[in-house]
């Protein structure tokens, strides 16, 4: 299966700059997986087309502010990237640029934050935060919100700072550890999911810790060939007791993103069923491959050759999921994580 299978052409002015003015007044696109039949509507009419047959599974990882300005002591700027945390304190980083620094070298971001530069580790740098107290109450204060590259925008003042700590997250968002949101779960409201449950469909969370590798392009021409980065995910007991019961009861299960959808998927695969557990995944879904658990999806619209766009392609058929991205584009809807959204069933 070739890369350029998964290509298609984009106008620059449908890449979403800013989130819709409200969450659930996103473009929905609703695509029948196995006709291919297509309904345009918005994100709240999601609420017509569940009902108490369908249990909604949600990723409630919470987007750190993973970017940081630093400074040598020679006041030169350095900039850092936090990826993953390896160990207590210890992260795996991008530094740019990366040749001004060296190993042991100390960075000062503000009064409560310094890093400790440990180890070059490949293309990427191991380094130590020194701070006391919350270190995630202190990146709230000095780290920015690691937008997509394709969001070219700058946070220049306080308005589009403020705007992205809020709307680059979703309402459900509890558990910090990713550096990228799960983008599908940005159109939810509070008052969508008080509706829901008051219609009989419920909801439950997983976690995956969303990192740099949901933007790592694909570079091999056999996309077979490729190796996706790990993520760290978390399934709690109570999560894997409703997903169970409702698979008894003969339930459609709902995956909001794909990031839901690869940590159901990675637990099917190893362990056969639904468990509690914390485990990683480097699940990588494409045509011809079996999903064993999810049966309906709702995601935004991804990226030319990207392993989202693999992953949905997967799940109706490449056929359905291109003829649905040149129906999108022709009707003006906003691509990729400020985008709008398709739901699959």
């Amino acid at each position: 299966m070739e890369l350029k299978e998964f290509d298609y052409t984009l106008p620059e002015d449908l890449i979403a700059q800013f989130p819709a003015q409200k969450r659930d007044m996103s473009k929905m696109m609703v695509l029948d997986r196995q006709s291919g039949s297509i309904i345009h509507k918005h994100f709240l009419d999601i609420i017509d087309f569940l009902g108490e047959d369908d249990l909604v599974v949600m990723n409630d990882t919470k987007v750190i502010p993973a970017r940081l300005y630093a400074k040598k002591e020679t006041g030169a700027l350095i900039e850092i990237f936090l990826v993953r945390e390896i160990q207590k304190d210890v992260w795996i980083s991008l530094i740019k640029p990366s040749k001004r620094v060296k190993e042991g070298m100390i960075l000062f971001v503000s009064d409560e934050l310094s890093i400790e530069v440990l180890k070059k580790d490949d293309d990427k740098w191991q380094i130590h935060l020194l701070y006391e107290g919350n270190i995630f109450e202190i990146l709230d204060r000095v780290g920015n919100i690691p937008l997509p590259p394709y969001i070219e925008r700058k946070l220049t003042n306080e308005e589009y700072k403020n705007l992205d700590f809020e709307r680059y997250q979703t309402v459900y968002a509890q558990k910090e550890g990713a550096v990228a949101a799960p983008t599908a779960g940005l159109h939810f409201t509070n008052e969508i999911l008080e509706k829901l449950e008051k219609k009989g469909t419920k909801h439950c969370f997983v976690t995956l810790n969303v990192g740099l590798g949901t933007f790592k392009p694909v570079k091999c021409e056999n996309i077979l060939e490729h190796k996706m980065d790990s993520e760290s995910f978390e399934i709690t007991p109570e999560t894997a007791d409703i997903i169970n019961e409702a698979k008894r009861q003969g339930k459609n299960i709902v995956a909001v993103g794909t990031t839901t959808v690869r940590t159901l998927e990675t637990v099917m695969q190893k362990y056969g069923c639904v468990k509690a557990v914390k485990d990683s995944s480097e699940l990588f879904l494409y045509p011809g491959c079996e999903f064993k658990i999810v049966d309906k999806l709702i995601t935004n619209f991804h990226l030319p050759k990207s392993t989202l766009l693999m992953l949905v392609s997967a799940f109706s058929s490449k056929e359905n999921i291109f003829n649905a991205y040149n129906e999108a584009i022709q009707n003006r809807y906003r691509f990729y994580s400020y985008g709008d959204c398709m739901f699959i069933r």
